[in-house]
C-alpha cells in the first residue's frame, strides 16, 4: 500500500511530510482534507524527492500528532493514524476522511481557521466556501435556498410551460414546490436560487456571473477570436444557445456510402451535449467574480465551470459514475425533463462515445476552484501532431509513397522506432500502408 502511495505526487487527496516539526502545517492539512475529499498524509518522507527518511521514537510522536489533532480542531475529528515499517524505517500514515464539518483551528476561530484543499495546496476558506461547507452540514444545496428579495412571477411562465408541461402536463404550486421551483420561508412561499437560475429572464439580477461566455478561436492558440456570445438566457434553454454556438463554430464531414450519405461532425453530438449540461448542472453558483466558459479552438474544445468536484467527491469517483450533486433543483429538473438520463454517469458516457472514435481521449481536469473538460477533434486534420509527423506527411505531398527503411533515414531513428511510429500515425488515421502481408519488408505508406 505504501509503495503505491509513494508513487504519486502530492495532490487533493495526498500530502508528504518529513517530520512532525511542522505540527501546525499537519493539522491545517487534517482540516482541509476533511473539509474537502479526505486524504493521505505521510509523516516521514521528503516531500521533494520522496524519499523515505523515518521517523525516530514513532510511538512517541504519534502520540503527539493524535493529541495535537484532539486539542486543536473543533469539531472533533479522529484520522487513522497507522505507525508502518519500510526499508528498516518506520513512518506515520494518516488517514483523514472527509466527514460533514465545517471544521476549522479552534485557536483562531471558523472564520479565519478554516482549511480546504485546493490542488496540492491547503487555503484559508473565504467566507463563500464556509457558506457552502455549512450548506453541506445541513444537507442542502445552495439552489434550494429561497432567492431573498425575488418575487414570484419572476419566473417567465411561459418557458416554465413549454420545459415542463410535456413531462408533467398541467403545472401547479405543487409541481413547484416538489422541484424545488419555489420553497417556503416563514409561511411565504419564495422563488429558490434554482427557480430563479432556471426559468428567470431576469436571472443576471440576482447572479451577475451566472451568464455562458462562448468564444471561437481561429486555430489552436488563444490569439485570433473568429466568434463570441455570451449567454444570458434562463439555464432551461441557455444549453440550447451553447449547443447552437458549437454547431456553427465547427466542422461537419461526410462519408458517402452506397444508398445514403453520413455526417460526420467534428465532435461527437452526444459527447458535447453531456459536457455542456455537466457544466450548467455543475456549476458553482455561489462563486462571485466567475462564470462558465465554452472555448473552441482548431482541435479540441474546452468547457470550463466555476466549481471543483462537490466536497467529498474525487476525481477517481467521478469518473467511475459515483455522483455527488452539488445543484439538487438542477440537476432534478433536468433529469425529470430526460436532459440528463442518470446522475452521475456523464462523463462515463462521454468516455463510452469517444471510445468509439480514433480521437484523442477527452481530459478531465479539476483545476483549484473550477472543472474543465476538454473535447478533442475526431478530425484528423486538426489533431495536433507531433513534429515527427509533421515532417513525414510533407515528404509524402511530395514523394507521395515512401518504405520504412526511407522514412527512418529522415526521421533519423531505427527502423524498428520507425515501424512502432508508423503503426501511430495508421491508427490515427494520417496514413496508410500498403504492402502484400503484414510483413511485407517492401510495404509503402501513403497519406490518407
Amino acid at each position: 500500500m505504501l509503495e503505491a502511495i509513494l508513487s504519486q505526487n502530492e495532490s487533493k487527496t495526498l500530502e508528504f511530510k518529513e517530520n512532525i516539526q511542522s505540527l501546525p502545517s499537519i493539522v491545517k492539512a487534517v482540516i482541509a482534507f476533511a473539509n474537502t475529499s479526505g486524504g493521505t498524509i505521510v509523516i516521514g518522507v521528503s516531500d521533494k524527492e520522496k524519499s523515505i527518511v523515518g521517523v525516530k521514537n514513532a510511538l512517541q510522536e504519534e502520540e503527539k500528532l493524535a493529541s495535537s489533532i484532539v486539542d486543536s480542531i473543533e469539531p472533533l475529528v479522529l484520522p487513522d493514524i497507522q505507525i508502518i515499517s519500510i526499508r528498516n524505517k518506520e513512518v506515520l500514515l494518516i488517514q483523514v476522511p472527509h466527514l460533514v464539518g465545517p471544521f476549522y483551528l479552534k485557536s483562531v476561530g471558523l472564520e479565519r481557521g478554516t482549511y480546504v484543499r485546493v490542488g496540492s495546496t491547503n487555503r484559508v476558506a473565504d467566507s463563500e466556501t464556509i457558506l457552502s461547507l455549512k450548506m453541506l452540514a445541513k444537507n442542502t444545496s445552495y439552489d434550494e435556498l429561497p432567492c431573498i428579495g425575488a418575487m414570484l412571477d419572476e419566473r417567465d411562465d411561459e418557458i416554465i410551460k413549454t420545459s415542463l408541461q410535456p413531462t408533467f402536463g398541467k403545472i401547479d404550486h405543487k409541481n413547484y414546490v416538489s422541484l424545488g421551483i419555489v420553497s417556503k420561508l416563514h409561511n411565504k412561499l419564495h422563488a429558490t436560487n434554482g427557480g430563479i437560475l432556471l426559468f428567470s429572464l431576469n436571472r443576471l439580477n440576482w447572479f451577475p456571473d451566472a451568464s455562458i461566455a462562448c468564444v471561437c478561436f481561429a486555430d489552436e492558440t488563444h490569439e485570433e477570436i473568429l466568434d463570441q456570445q455570451e449567454i444570458k438566457s434562463p439555464l432551461i434553454k441557455a444549453y440550447e444557445e451553447v449547443l447552437a454556438f458549437i454547431r456553427r463554430n465547427t466542422k461537419m464531414s461526410a462519408k458517402i456510402h452506397k444508398s445514403f450519405r453520413e455526417d460526420i461532425p467534428q465532435y461527437p453530438h452526444e459527447a458535447v451535449r453531456e459536457a455542456v449540461i455537466n457544466a450548467i448542472v455543475h456549476a458553482d453558483y455561489v462563486m462571485k467574480g466567475s462564470r462558465i466558459q465554452i472555448a473552441v479552438f482548431s482541435d479540441r474544445i474546452e468547457i470550463t465551470n466555476p466549481g471543483g468536484l462537490p466536497y467529498g467527491q474525487t476525481m477517481e469517483l467521478a469518473l467511475s459514475g459515483i455522483s455527488r450533486m452539488r445543484n439538487r433543483v438542477i440537476g432534478r429538473l433536468f433529469r425529470e425533463i430526460k436532459l440528463i438520463e442518470q446522475l452521475g454517469t456523464g462523463l462515463k458516457r462521454i468516455i463510452n462515445v469517444y471510445d468509439k472514435t480514433k480521437a484523442k481521449e477527452p481530459l478531465f481536469q479539476e483545476l483549484n476552484t473550477h472543472f474543465r473538460v476538454t473535447l478533442y477533434s475526431t478530425d484528423t486534420s486538426a489533431i495536433n501532431l507531433e513534429q515527427w509527423e509533421k515532417i513525414l506527411i510533407e515528404k509524402l505531398k511530395e514523394k507521395h509513397q515512401l518504405g520504412t527503411t526511407e522514412i527512418a533515414e529522415f526521421w533519423e531513428v531505427t527502423t524498428r522506432t520507425a515501424r512502432t511510429r508508423l503503426k501511430k500515425m495508421a491508427e490515427k488515421d494520417l496514413i496508410i500502408r500498403i504492402g502484400t502481408s503484414p510483413k511485407d519488408p517492401y510495404a509503402v505508406f501513403k497519406l490518407k
